[in-house]
């Protein structure tokens, strides 16, 4: 498991300059081998008192500031828990690559799993602080479990091929300008 950190201005460049230098691949889009690669994110910062809370202000940011990210990244599709604050994170992203967002049922981890893996696709899933790493870990098979609730950076990257799933936690640096 590798972790690194970026910064979210110039991602892209940032990004791949990081992934050649630690030896981590840049993905094309799937690959003849069946190669594809999952890129799991909890949703950004939310409201607190609301039962299907929106996105803060920081939260629209952080949303909008994945679309650099993941700029020079091929996404064949975009998934996300149906709340509020997970659509919102995904779909300035899915916009940017021209894709809907794809709801998919976080009480069912094992059978997200399996779709995703199934359709070998290159993608986003945005979820929740109580799913995105244990989706992570189903998909490499550790048990990684949930993460705590102050926890926004994580960029969870699953590189699935023949020879094994590999995982790899990336940490985005990314500063609210409220």
């Amino acid at each position: 498991m590798y972790a690194m950190t970026i910064r979210t201005t110039s991602a892209h460049a940032i990004w791949a300059f990081l992934m050649l230098l630690s030896g981590i691949q840049m993905p094309a889009a799937a690959q003849e081998d069946g190669t594809f690669t999952l890129y799991l994110v909890r949703h950004a910062e939310k409201e607190l008192d609301a039962q299907d809370p929106d996105l803060t202000a920081c939260g629209v940011e952080r949303s909008e500031s994945l679309t650099a990210f993941f700029d020079a990244v091929p996404l064949e599709a975009v998934y996300s828990t149906d709340f509020r604050r997970t659509m919102n994170t995904a779909l300035p992203t899915a916009r940017a690559k021209g894709l809907e967002v794809q709801a998919y049922d976080p009480r069912a981890l094992e059978g997200a799993m399996e779709e995703l893996l199934q359709k070998q696709q290159d993608a986003l899933v945005v979820g929740h602080s109580n799913t995105t790493g244990v989706l992570a870990g189903l998909l490499v098979g550790e048990d990684i479990g949930s993460f705590d609730e102050s926890i926004y950076n994580r960029v969870y990257q699953v590189v699935v091929s023949a020879q094994g799933n590999r995982l790899h936690v990336l940490h985005t640096a990314f500063h609210c300008g409220h």
